[in-house]
């Protein structure tokens, strides 16, 4: 099974390092094609399905997949307070104003996931909740001044500076909130690419 993974040759339809820096660390044979893709969808949709859309969205864009076992794997990744999604930061005023949010309060990251290859596809979603403590105003400026978290959904980086000294408590998956639900989407490439009966 190990060994099966190893020889797919993973696509990832996302331009984002830490994404494709994970999936290294698990072993995959990785190519990287960034999707130029307008992250629209219906207002009425909630957070756990705006992620299951927009990784589809991801997934569509990029078109057919070749017919080598390779596996295409996008996804999205939003942070929700109190069921309202908070996006990236516009400039460093916004990543401010967002951060003072979420600070000493629970907020929820949401990941969702497609896998495609030529003949079959599965789309999954897993929901972390994070609870900051009441960040001070000084420790908000430094981190937005040395780590420019304006590409960042909810204005940060948990693998950062301010995920270290501001982060109390998480229930559920940590790579979730840097992007990428490693164990479920593991446990889903298993049945993936698993021989059907």
């Amino acid at each position: 099974m190990l060994t099966d993974i190893a020889q797919i040759p993973f696509i990832l339809g996302s331009a984002s390092p830490r994404r494709k820096q994970l999936l290294e660390q698990m072993g995959f044979n990785i190519t990287v094609k960034p999707l130029d893709v307008e992250e629209k969808y219906p207002e009425f949709l909630a957070p756990s399905e705006v992620v299951l859309y927009l990784a589809a969205l991801k997934s569509e864009a990029y078109g057919p997949v070749p017919a080598d076992n390779s596996v295409l794997i996008t996804s999205d990744t939003v942070v929700s307070l109190n069921g309202k999604i908070i996006g990236k930061p516009e400039d460093e005023v916004d990543a401010k104003r967002i951060l003072q949010q979420l600070s000493g309060r629970q907020h929820t990251v949401i990941t969702g996931v497609c896998l495609r290859s030529s003949h079959q596809r599965k789309t999954f979603f897993v929901k972390t909740n994070v609870l900051f403590k009441k960040l001070k105003p000084d420790e908000i400026d430094f981190y937005i001044s040395n780590y420019q978290p304006l590409d960042k959904a909810g204005s940060y980086g948990i693998q950062d500076w301010i995920g270290m000294i501001g982060v109390k408590r998480i229930e559920g998956c940590y790579y979730n909130v840097m992007g990428l639900p490693l164990q479920k989407l593991y446990k889903n490439l298993q049945h993936f690419i698993e021989p059907k009966p």
